[in-house]
C-alpha cells in the first residue's frame, strides 16, 4: 500500500482550516501533516513536515500566499512539494503571480469537495492543474503587456520540432489525450514528450510549461 499524500493547509481563517482538514483527512490516500495561519507560519511549516501539497490561501496578512509560495518552492528541498492555491476571489492577477511563484494549480474556495480531492491528487502527482478558463486568464495577462518582442528563448534551442508543437498545444490549454487526437501520435508518446519538456525546460509540472509556452512566443497572442 502506498504511503498517503501528505497535505499542509494554510488559510488565516481557522474555521476554513479546519473544513478542509476534515475533509483531507477523511479522505482514503490523504492526510493533513500540519495547518497554517499565514504565509510566514507557511513557510515554517513547509520546511518543518516537507508535506507533498499544500492547499494555499492567496490573501493573508503579513506574508501572503503568492509570496509564502515562492518561498516554499525556493527553499532548498522544496522541489518536492507542490501548491494548490485557493482564494475566494476568481482574479486575473493572482493566477499569473500564483504561477509565476511556482503554484502547480488554482481553485477557488467554493470548488466542490470532491472536485478539490481531485486536484490533491492531481499535483501530488506532479501534473498541473489548468482548466480552460485558467489558461484563457494567462493569455489575457500576456495579451494586456505591452506590444514587445518575444522571441523563442534559448532554453527552447535543445527542445525538438515535435516537443514545440507539444508545448504550442500545452500553451493553449489541450490535454493529452487532445494533443494525442490532433498529432495522431500515442497517449505514451505524448506523456514522454511532456516529460522530456518538464526536463529540459526545468519546469515543475504542466502549469510551468504553459508559461514557458507563453513567455518564449510559441503562442501567438491575441488581445481580442
Amino acid at each position: 500500500m502506498s504511503d498517503p499524500i501528505r497535505v499542509l493547509v494554510v488559510d488565516d481563517q481557522a474555521l476554513l482550516r479546519g473544513s478542509f482538514r476534515v475533509l483531507v483527512d477523511t479522505a482514503p490516500g490523504l492526510t493533513v501533516v500540519g495547518e497554517a495561519g499565514d504565509g510566514a507560519e507557511a513557510v515554517a511549516a513547509a520546511e518543518r513536515h516537507r508535506p507533498d501539497v499544500v492547499l494555499m490561501d492567496v490573501r493573508m496578512p503579513g506574508i501572503d500566499g503568492i509570496e509564502a509560495t515562492r518561498r516554499i518552492c525556493a527553499a532548498p528541498g522544496g522541489g518536492g512539494t507542490r501548491i494548490l492555491m485557493l482564494t475566494m476571489f476568481d482574479m486575473d492577477s493572482y493566477v499569473y503571480a500564483a504561477l509565476r511563484a511556482g503554484a502547480s494549480g488554482f481553485l477557488l474556495k467554493d470548488t466542490p469537495p470532491q472536485d478539490l480531492l481531485a486536484a490533491i491528487r492531481v499535483v501530488a502527482g506532479g501534473d498541473g492543474l489548468l482548466s480552460p478558463s485558467v489558461t484563457r486568464r494567462l493569455i489575457a495577462e500576456f495579451a494586456r503587456r505591452p506590444a514587445v518582442s518575444r522571441p523563442v528563448s534559448r532554453e527552447l534551442d535543445g527542445v525538438t520540432a515535435r516537443e514545440r508543437e507539444v508545448l504550442t498545444l500545452i500553451g493553449r490549454g489541450l490535454s493529452n489525450v487532445e494533443i494525442n487526437e490532433q498529432l495522431g501520435i500515442s497517449p505514451a508518446t505524448v506523456r514522454t514528450h511532456v516529460g522530456h519538456l518538464r526536463e529540459k525546460l526545468r519546469a515543475r509540472d504542466r502549469a510551468q510549461l504553459v508559461i514557458a509556452a507563453y513567455e518564449s512566443g510559441l503562442v501567438a497572442i491575441s488581445s481580442e
